[in-house]
C-alpha cells in the first residue's frame, strides 16, 4: 500500500523576510489521525549553472557566505525572478557574476535542497563553450572572485573538500551522470562522449 500524503488543514504565512517566507502548516497524519504544526521556508526557485569553456575549463566563483561565515567555491547561481524562466535566470546570473555567457545552455536536472523544511526547487544548467563578453555586474551585497579550473580538477576539488556547497555537488553529480563513461578519469580523457555533452 503506497504511503499516503498528509491532509492539510490550513497554511499561515507568518513572516516574510525578503526572499524567505516562514509558513506554518497544520496537517493530519493518515497513520494516527492526529494533527500537527510544521514550519516551512518558502523561497522562489533557484538556479545554478556549470559554465565550461571551449578549452575545457570550468568558470567558478568564490564568495563570502553569511550562513557559514566563510568563503566558498561555487558555480554561478541565484534566484529566479518573477520575470524569469529558470534558463534565463541561469544565463543572467552567469553573466552578472562572471562576465561569461554561452549560446548553448541545456538543463541537467532539478533537486529539492531540503524538502523537510523548504518548498524550494533548484535547477541546474550546463553552459557549453562559455566565453567572456565583459566584466562582472555585481550588486551592493556581492563580492565575487572569478576563478577557472581545468575540468579534470573538479573531482579532486570535491574529494579534497574544496567544494562543500551541497547544491554545487548535486550539480556536478548530474553533470558526470550525463557522461557515458565508466569513470571520471575515462570521461575526461575521452574527447568523444565529452564533446557530445558539451555541444548539446
Amino acid at each position: 500500500m503506497p504511503l499516503e500524503k498528509w491532509k492539510s488543514l490550513f497554511q499561515n504565512r507568518d513572516h516574510s523576510h525578503g526572499i524567505v517566507t516562514i509558513r506554518t502548516d497544520r496537517a493530519v497524519s493518515p497513520r494516527t489521525g492526529e494533527a500537527h504544526d510544521f514550519f516551512v521556508l518558502e523561497t522562489p526557485p533557484w538556479v545554478n549553472i556549470i559554465p565550461v569553456t571551449f578549452d575545457r575549463r570550468v568558470v567558478m566563483v568564490r564568495q563570502y557566505r553569511h550562513g557559514t561565515g566563510d568563503v566558498t567555491l561555487e558555480i554561478p547561481g541565484g534566484i529566479v525572478e518573477q520575470e524569469d524562466t529558470p534558463e534565463s535566470a541561469a544565463i543572467r546570473e552567469l553573466e552578472e557574476e562572471t562576465g561569461y555567457t554561452s549560446s548553448s545552455v541545456s538543463l541537467l536536472g532539478a533537486v529539492h535542497p531540503n524538502p523537510a523544511i523548504q518548498d524550494t526547487i533548484c535547477y541546474t544548467f550546463l553552459a557549453s563553450n562559455a566565453v567572456r563578453v565583459g566584466g562582472q555586474c555585481l550588486d551592493e551585497k556581492e563580492d565575487i572572485e572569478v576563478v577557472l579550473f581545468p575540468l579534470e580538477d573538479i573531482p579532486s576539488l570535491i574529494l579534497n573538500g574544496d567544494i562543500t556547497h551541497a547544491l554545487v555537488l548535486a550539480a556536478f553529480y548530474r553533470f558526470y551522470m550525463e557522461l557515458p563513461a565508466e569513470s571520471l578519469e575515462t570521461a575526461v580523457a575521452n574527447p568523444g562522449p565529452f564533446s557530445k555533452l558539451l555541444d548539446k
